[in-house]
């Protein structure tokens, strides 16, 4: 199953070139032709390249004919540059089966891809921290395994169970009156079919709010993750969106990863869960949580913008995507 992986970096320098090349070096063992963008390696303050290089290599990498473009990290810089992206030739790569794969800061080009065009990218793994680390360990393997089904065209959904102190999705008659689409069964069991897909990090996607990059999408599923923020920033960045009429269009909200934030002694047992709590007192709609996917190394891939369908009974959780 040899498959063409165009890698590049269409958003901040690549500072640790040893995990740079352990993850060519690791795709390339797994019997992949690797192609590596001419400036994947470029550096201009803390961009891979400036503006008009990192432009250039994603239209390289469209052009590219490989079976997967694959960033190398995020960071920061699509933001400032999707007015210069051709949407256009990114819709035919991808018509022609380019999957556009990547996380943390490609959320903007995922959703500006979504927006503009209607076009399926991919959140998962970029090469240096999911292929990339040092030996003796190796990828993670439910992260690797899913790299693999997307590749041989496998890939079908994702499972999951809920953290255990999180409250089951309401199912009270009021509630699902006010979310049609919710058909429930017995015990605590729903689903809710053909839906949009999409979402990302949280604090890039709030950021395009207002934005033409930014996904109208209504009666969808947003999943959503972070890394590095404290839960009352994650509150404020749901605020937003909340206020924005755009939490209550969607049918569903399922919460990633939320890692590496520090609480104080300020929050007086203010925490992650209570931001959980909040947020299903705000909305009419299942906040699920404990999605495998975000700044973790255990994470599922998932197309952003394709048709899914949401099954949970409890505590246990599917999206299906086949």
């Amino acid at each position: 199953m040899t498959k063409h992986i165009y890698v590049y970096s269409p958003s901040g320098a690549v500072r640790d070139k040893a995990a740079f090349r352990r993850g060519i070096k690791r795709l390339t063992a797994l019997g992949h032709q690797v192609e590596v963008d001419e400036a994947a390696l470029a550096s201009h303050l803390r961009f891979a390249g400036d503006d008009a290089t990192r432009l250039a290599a994603i239209h390289r990498a469209a052009a590219s004919g490989a079976d997967v473009a694959l960033i190398s990290r995020g960071g920061y810089g699509l933001t400032r540059i999707l007015g210069g992206i051709q949407y256009k030739q990114v819709a035919r790569a991808i018509d022609k089966g380019m999957l556009f794969v990547g996380i943390s800061d490609f959320t903007a080009f995922q959703s500006a891809v979504l927006a503009r065009t209607g076009g399926v990218t991919w959140a998962g793994p970029a090469l240096g921290e999911g292929f990339g680390m040092a030996a003796p360990a190796q990828p993670d393997e439910i992260m690797a395994a899913c790299f693999d089904d997307l590749l041989s065209g496998q890939g079908e959904g994702a499972g999951w169970r809920q953290l255990a102190s999180a409250k089951a999705p309401s199912t009270n008659a009021a509630e699902l009156i006010a979310t049609k689409p919710m058909d429930t069964g017995p015990g605590g069991t729903f689903s809710i079919k053909k839906s949009t897909l999409w979402g990302g990090n949280l604090t890039v996607l709030s950021s395009l709010l207002g934005t033409p990059y930014f996904p109208e999408v209504k009666q969808g599923l947003l999943f959503l993750e972070d890394v590095a923020e404290h839960p009352y920033r994650i509150e404020r960045m749901l605020t937003q969106l909340l206020h924005a009429g755009v939490l209550g269009q969607q049918r569903a909200i399922i919460l990633g990863q939320f890692t590496d934030f520090k609480l104080v002694p300020h929050d007086r047992g203010y925490k992650l869960q209570s931001v959980v709590d909040w947020l299903r007192s705000q909305v009419k709609i299942p906040v699920l949580t404990n999605l495998p996917f975000g700044h973790v190394a255990t994470k599922v891939l998932l197309p952003v913008g394709a048709n899914a369908q949401l099954l949970v009974d409890g505590r246990e959780a599917m999206l299906y995507w086949g």
